[in-house]
């Protein structure tokens, strides 16, 4: 298997640090609002990436959920509710939408606010060792004091301030240098510490999380392109030099961005796809297939056409694995072999778009064999290749079945009730009035009663 690494820039030769077990961190959501299709990427991507990897290996997935942000803040703040409730909320929402698009949940999923004494601990070890200093209630981080900052995005320490997402502030040595704790006020979360009432910052959150559950060094760390700097480098140096090592992790794998019409995806263009909309007009796998077909580093550009084209696609497939029973289907060392092409595509740094055409050279084979034992060894190799992709996980007699009113399917239709009812439950009548709205203009309408919430067609 060979990855592209971000630190070296270049695709190597994969081989776990401890034989037989691989390590895997990715970051996770900011848990404060509805996940956009942006977000859905990099899950959907390193989901594709653990699924490879278990083939081989043991794995240890660690995907964290940030709890604790400025953003939260605020947003708790405008609603009128408690960061708890907040959180917890948007961190159900998530799961969903990540579930419905195919995302097995990983091996372990950290919350910051469950690690804030390991936290302090870190930050206290990086004062100790002198490479971060305290002011005024805040830590920061000294980014002269690690000679090797910058390696991972090749930027030099000069060059550190254009474009970085840091404040420039008195309290500060030097303008780069990036905060590890900084305090709260009375009415904003925070806890108690050598440096005072306060909060970590978001980088500090990472590293802690990565070495309270995956060790000192890991295999893999992933996420967007757009965290290699500042959120990455900062990792780096922070983990490298808190735990005296040379190299916090092996790879840094980063998935390139989303743009919508050829634009970058922003609220300020209001131009942000909610996954959850985007489950009304296509069902789950069909967003999958689509996030799938283009090459993880590179751009996605998402059209207006590209649902459609996907669940074509789809359908394509799951018509080819209709023509052999499914008692004559077995995992059998030929079926093995037929599918080794995809495997081998997706081994080639997740290369999944050519892994799709494999699928389709697949699909072309059992719609022209004309002998049963054949064609049912190449419908096995066709289901178990795509198993690595997440897709062609339904029943195909399911997927062709499966009921549509309108462009929302009834899965959807269940999972938009439910979570209307937890809104309400939470008295956010507002957002649950917005589902409701939703529906009707799919021409579903829904009815509370006593103990349940019922739906129906109208005209």
């Amino acid at each position: 298997m060979r990855l592209f690494n971000t630190l070296t820039n270049k695709k190597e030769e994969f081989e776990p640090i401890k034989p037989g077990h691989v390590k895997l961190y990715v970051c996770g959501p900011t848990v404060y609002n509805y996940p956009h299709i942006g977000n859905a990427r990099p899950p959907v991507v390193f989901d594709v990436l653990s699924r490879l990897l278990r083939s081989k290996f043991k794995v240890t997935y660690v995907r964290n959920i940030t709890d604790v942000d400025d953003k939260i803040n605020s947003e708790a703040l405008r609603k009128g509710i408690s960061v708890y409730e907040l959180t917890s909320y948007f961190s159900k929402v998530f799961t969903q939408d990540m579930a419905s698009l195919g995302v097995l949940p990983p091996d372990i999923e950290p919350k910051v606010t469950d690690h804030i004494p390991e936290i302090v601990s870190f930050i206290d070890v990086l004062v100790k060792k002198e490479y971060a200093y305290e002011n005024q209630g805040h830590v920061y981080f000294d980014v002269s004091s690690f000679k090797h900052y910058g390696k991972l995005s090749g930027r030099k320490i000069s060059e550190m301030l254009a474009g970085a997402r840091v404040s420039i502030s008195e309290l500060k040595k030097n303008p780069g240098d990036f905060v590890l704790w900084k305090p709260s006020s009375e009415n904003t979360i925070g806890w108690d510490s050598p440096w005072g009432f306060g909060r970590p910052g978001w980088h500090i959150e990472c590293s802690v999380m990565s070495h309270t559950h995956l060790g000192k060094k890991i295999d893999i760390h992933g996420g967007g392109s757009d965290l290699i700097f500042p959120h990455h480098e900062n990792e780096v140096a922070q983990s490298e030099c808190a735990l005296g090592i040379t190299k916090f992790s092996n790879f840094w794998l980063h998935n390139g961005l989303i743009r919508i019409n050829s634009e970058k995806m922003s609220k300020s263009l209001g131009n942000m796809l909610l996954v959850s909309d985007l489950l009304i007009q296509a069902n789950g796998e069909s967003i999958r297939m689509a996030l799938l077909g283009t090459h993880y580093r590179q751009p996605l550009e998402w059209t207006d056409t590209i649902l459609r084209e996907a669940k074509d696609k789809l359908d394509k497939l799951y018509n080819a694995t209709l023509k052999a029973s499914p008692s004559l289907l077995a995992l059998t060392p030929k079926a093995i072999i037929y599918a080794q092409p995809v495997i081998d595509a997706l081994e080639d740094d997740l290369n999944t778009p050519r892994a799709i055409t494999e699928l389709f050279k697949l699909a072309k084979q059992v719609n022209l064999s004309t002998n049963d034992d054949d064609t049912a060894e190449l419908v096995m190799a066709l289901k178990y290749s795509s198993s690595f992709l997440g897709l062609l996980q339904k029943n195909a007699g399911d997927w062709f079945r499966s009921p549509t009113i309108g462009s929302i399917s009834e899965d959807e239709i269940l999972r938009l009730i439910e979570q209307r009812n937890t809104l309400r439950e939470e008295k956010r009548f507002s957002e649950a009035d917005n589902i409701r709205k939703k529906l009707l203009e799919k021409g579903i309408a829904i009815e509370d009663q006593e103990n349940k919430t019922v739906w129906k067609t109208v005209n």
